[in-house]
């Protein structure tokens, strides 16, 4: 029910950095490219200024003069949209560099494409301008010519001028609210309604699933998330490198709250590259510790070309997540280019093969589920976030005590133990803490589990309890021999003191 505020304006005008300095965290890519385009897609965050609370949306540079089917056409395209459902646009022009044409064409624009939006002009980067009241008033009255009113000097990387700003957007977001009350049966049921959402959205915040959908770049990532949102939220095309600040999206299936991040192609970063690509590789990386399950995309055009499954850049995304303890879940794209008689072979040995080089690539997790897919045609859709709520389920499992130690001396008893005197006693087995599972053995004595040991409790844990495809972690600790005091009760916690030699030499002798 918030209002919705779109950042607009020519590239490298500083909505980014708007946009980040409103959600009061550095989540969107600032860079200093005037030739190029940081950001491509359509950016959604919360914002907070003063006591506003709004839906705040980071949009593509407009450039009015792109050509047909060219990426910032459909960027443009994609802008106008969010427009057109939104309620205040603040348009954003570089107070440093004065009006440029490209300004005045953005305002021919917004005038044509959206005219019956609110909009407010910011003047950003002002800073520099605050010390002469003469300077920035030629600056205000030089704005003026874009004919939206009075513009509000603004700083959005130090934070200046947001007190002006918050007192010229908030009647027209005051307006929007009271309507949204009115239309809610007044204040008492808009209170009900809010209350109830707001509880509703504790209690899942906490079980959100995470979805992270990771990959080299032109692998069909964009498309696959357009595929599960049901909608064009994000740019695609046959460019590689489109997507680079990661989307995040929200949306229900089948009751369930899922919230999706569109990660930028996984390229392996040198140290003399710099730029927007290194800082989405970064962002990346990011984005991969906070998921839950992570969906590694491969291209099943490429894998028949090159003969593989992984190269390399995707193995350490793989292990990466693996490592951190993430649910993986591997997806071939593209399935809808091995069709006809002459890709049949292929088609076969990507289905046989994949699987199985992926259980040889990543040993350490069996059972990782591989998932055949055409996200241009939206076939497998289903199949994805069936299998992804799966694992997610598993990586959430929890076994009680009782449980395990049951299936503890079942599965201590089948085990061959080279020497049985050797074997090590395990006391007992508990798990302590989920997502991934974790459990402790702890044990008695002097020997302790070997990796051997640990690597077949592991595999019994996954074939007895079902939770292969996801990383488990067991550790062990030494329990502690218990000393029995004079009462007959144990105290573990008593030390025994070795007794003293006397010295002859100290020793005093009275006859």
């Amino acid at each position: 029910m918030l209002p919705t505020v779109v950042l607009v304006g020519r590239p490298n005008v500083g909505k980014s950095a708007l946009f980040n300095r409103f959600i009061k965290r550095r989540e969107a890519l600032v860079y200093n490219t005037p030739d190029d385009h940081v950001t491509r897609d359509i950016r959604e965050g919360v914002a907070k200024l003063g006591d506003l609370r709004f839906v705040v949306l980071d949009s593509s540079g407009l450039e009015t003069a792109a050509s047909s089917g060219s990426i910032l056409e459909r960027t443009a395209r994609m802008t106008e949209n969010v427009l057109l459902k939104s309620q205040l646009a603040i348009f954003l022009i570089d107070a440093r560099a004065g009006l440029h044409p490209f300004d005045l064409e953005v305002g021919k624009w917004l005038r044509r494409h959206t005219p019956d939006i609110n909009l407010v002009v910011a003047m950003n980067k002002s800073e520099s301008l605050f010390d002469n009241s003469c300077t920035l008033l030629a600056a205000g009255f030089e704005a003026q010519r874009l004919g939206f009113g009075d513009p509000v000097p603004i700083s959005a990387e130090t934070g200046l001028g947001m007190q002006e700003l918050y007192w010229a957007i908030k009647p027209v977001l005051e307006k929007y609210m009271l309507k949204v009350i009115s239309d809610n049966g007044g204040l008492d049921c808009f209170h009900q309604v809010t209350s109830s959402n707001e509880d509703e959205d504790t209690q899942d915040s906490k079980t959100k699933l995470q979805l992270a959908i990771v990959g080299r770049p032109n692998v069909g990532k964009s498309t696959l998330l357009n595929t599960l949102l049901q909608s064009n939220r994000v740019l695609v095309g046959p460019e590689a490198g489109l997507t680079r600040d990661s989307i995040r999206a929200q949306f229900e299936f089948e009751g369930r709250t899922i919230y999706l991040v569109d990660t930028a192609g996984w390229l392996h970063r040198t140290k003399e590259e710099k730029g927007p690509g290194s800082l989405s590789v970064v962002q990346s990386k990011k984005n991969l510790m906070r998921a839950h399950v992570v969906a590694l995309v491969l291209d099943a055009e490429e894998i028949a070309r090159e003969r593989r499954s992984m190269k390399h850049s995707e193995v350490v995304i793989a292990r990466r997540a693996v490592e951190e303890g993430r649910a993986l879940v591997v997806i071939v794209n593209k399935m809808d280019l091995m069709r006809g008689k002459k890709n049949f072979a292929s088609y076969e040995k990507i289905l046989e093969a994949v699987p199985e080089e992926i259980q040889t690539v990543i040993p350490q997790v069996t059972g990782i589920p591989v998932i055949f897919i055409s996200a241009l045609e939206g076939r497998g859709r289903l199949e994805v976030m069936h299998q992804v709520i799966e694992t997610y389920e598993k990586w959430c499992t929890r076994l009680s005590t009782a449980r395990l130690n049951r299936w503890l001396r079942k599965v201590m008893s089948r085990h061959s133990w080279k020497d049985q005197s050797a074997q090590p006693k395990v006391k007992y087995f508990t798990q302590v803490k989920a997502r991934p599972p974790t459990f402790v053995a702890f044990v008695s004595g002097k020997k302790q589990l070997s990796d051997t040991d640990i690597r077949f409790l592991t595999k019994s844990l996954k074939e007895d309890f079902n939770l292969g495809g996801i990383p488990l972690r067991i550790m062990q600790r030494v329990v502690p021999k218990r000393t029995v005091d004079g009462g007959g009760k144990s105290n573990k916690h008593v030390m025994q003191t070795p007794e003293r030699i006397g010295s002859n030499k100290r020793s005093l002798i009275v006859e």
